[in-house]
């Protein structure tokens, strides 16, 4: 049984930049519902429960086909949204340093222009999805729940959520104003010890 991972910090935490209300909402609602669904989902296939979530994002042509829209969307939702929470810290924000900061600076040829061309590439997301940094240092997004080991990619570094249950009762319709305030939170000690 796959379970909420707690976290690390209250629901208020991040008040400044992204609500209680919205935490709360987004932790113990929408991420509780792709907990249950997922879980509902591998009941049905008992010996799947007994390979790794990332196994699962990772061979997903290879599950039995009554599965795989449930593991893509509800485990893959399960998956994107316990690194979610992670990413961000009330003690986040600032810039990157060590090898991280290098690789970007290397990249981009400044934090800033990773931070705009990260930017550009969530505002442009259609719909709902993520916008994520590889370990390559490539910026990549996906739709939905999707994330980039689904599709042959490394595990990210780090991800943003660009649906709108994310920022909608904060920031209404303006996901550049949630996604501007978002890098005030961002745990760059967490995003490099995936490096």
């Amino acid at each position: 049984m796959y379970k909420l991972p707690q976290l690390q910090y209250d629901y208020g935490a991040l008040g400044a930049y992204i609500s209680a209300d919205i935490m709360q909402l987004h932790h113990s609602k929408h991420h509780q519902t792709y907990v249950d669904k997922f879980n509902a989902a591998l009941d049905s296939v008992p010996e799947l429960k007994e390979r790794a979530l990332e196994d699962l994002l990772s061979n997903l042509g290879s599950l039995p086909e009554s599965v795989q829209t449930a593991v893509r969307n509800h485990g893959g939702g399960h998956y994107n949204h316990s690194l979610f929470w992670q990413w961000m810290s009330p003690t986040g924000g600032g810039e990157p340093t060590g090898a991280l900061a290098n690789a970007i600076i290397e990249r981009y040829g400044s934090f800033q222009n990773f931070v705009d061309e990260f930017t550009t590439k969530s505002l442009a997301v259609f719909g709902s999805g993520w916008c994520w940094l590889q370990p390559n240092m490539d910026i990549v997004t996906t739709a939905n729940q999707d994330t980039p080991i689904m599709h042959g990619g490394a595990a990210p570094l780090l991800g943003l959520d660009v649906w709108e249950h994310a920022y909608y009762l904060d920031y209404k319709n303006k996901r550049d104003d949630y996604v501007q305030a978002w890098w005030n939170v961002v745990d760059w000690e967490f995003v490099s010890s995936r490096m």
